[in-house]
């Protein structure tokens, strides 16, 4: 019934048979008379020819959109067939804050493009709730984030543990009666927040400080708010902001405090305007991973990505 479904499409497209025959480099009559033999075997017309440009007649609208179907599934087993070609060809569109996209994103690809040169990348820099959108309407094949997407819709491909650091400029009171708590960058580079015998702060010694915290949306606030309802203050949030690097920076010119993730600090270079204090670590710790819709098919370059990023997260 398909059978010569190109001939049609053309026609479809140009809204016009001579048009078409030029572009499929047949003569006019022939095209004609191969339409003409479909709707015959349809036994109703595709194409009211008493317009012009000519349209489509009710018939028609129902065969041109499953010839679009049949075409996307065409396509979809191409894209199959190439997969199994060594990834010679393809696609990689990747989603990631500011965060991810600055600092983590950048060295997982720079090793993917180097083994798979042929396969096109892109980096999608967004928030999360327009990143998770993204992915469920197939504009990205993967998000990376410390955020929990829901495990109805999506798979998640751990990539490692990540912990909350609370970043107190210098010039603050509050410090004083905490040196012993104190941390450095160069301690939270070297793990010594991880270490037991490091204790952590409660948010209650700073209650009469300003903060800086992420908007509603995202990991980091939500843990924020659980930081804050366990020490049992309001906080004096003066400034909200979309990323924790500027919230980071901020902080570092002593606008206030905030609440940051030691994979940052790791990233950025030392700013001795701010110390760190090591947080509750049931509600710091959380794991960041890549996400990807459960019912996308898996590219074999979204498959090569994925082993490479997990064999190598200890190493960034």
């Amino acid at each position: 019934m398909f059978q010569g479904k190109e001939y049609v499409y053309e026609v479809y497209k140009t809204r016009s048979f001579s048009k078409a025959a030029a572009n499929l480099y047949i003569s006019q009559p022939s095209l004609s008379a191969t339409v003409k033999k479909i709707e015959q075997r349809l036994g109703s017309p595709i194409f009211d020819r008493s317009t012009n440009p000519i349209q489509l007649t009710e018939c028609g609208q129902k065969y041109i959109q499953y010839i679009e179907r049949i075409l996307d599934m065409e396509g979809e087993f191409q894209n199959q067939l190439n997969d199994l070609s060594e990834l010679r060809t393809g696609n990689l569109t990747i989603g990631g804050s500011n965060l991810f996209s600055s600092y983590i994103l950048p060295p997982l690809l720079t090793m993917f493009m180097k083994k798979y040169p042929l396969v096109h990348v892109d980096i999608i820099e967004a928030n999360t709730k327009l990143l998770e959108k993204q992915l469920f309407t197939g504009n990205l094949d993967l998000v990376i984030d410390n955020y929990q997407f829901p495990d109805s819709i999506y798979s998640h491909h751990h990539f490692c543990l990540e912990h909350l650091i609370l970043a107190v400029p210098t010039g603050f009171g509050s410090n004083s009666c905490l040196t012993d708590k104190q941390l450095t960058a160069k301690d939270i580079v070297n793990n010594k927040h991880l270490e037991s015998s490091t204790s952590s702060v409660s948010l209650k010694e700073f209650k009469e400080e300003p903060f800086l915290l992420l908007r509603s949306g995202n990991d980091t606030r939500e843990r924020s708010e659980l930081l804050f309802k366990a020490a049992q203050i309001t906080p004096n949030v003066v400034l909200e902001l979309d990323q924790q690097v500027t919230a980071y920076h901020v902080a570092c010119y002593g606008m206030g405090i905030t609440i940051i993730s030691d994979t940052l600090i790791k990233k950025v270079p030392v700013d001795y305007r701010v110390v760190y204090y090591k947080l509750e670590e049931d509600i710091a710790a959380r794991n960041i991973y890549f996400y990807h819709k459960s019912t996308k098919y898996i590219t074999r370059a979204m498959e090569e990505f994925l082993k490479m990023s997990c064999q190598t997260s200890h190493t960034l």
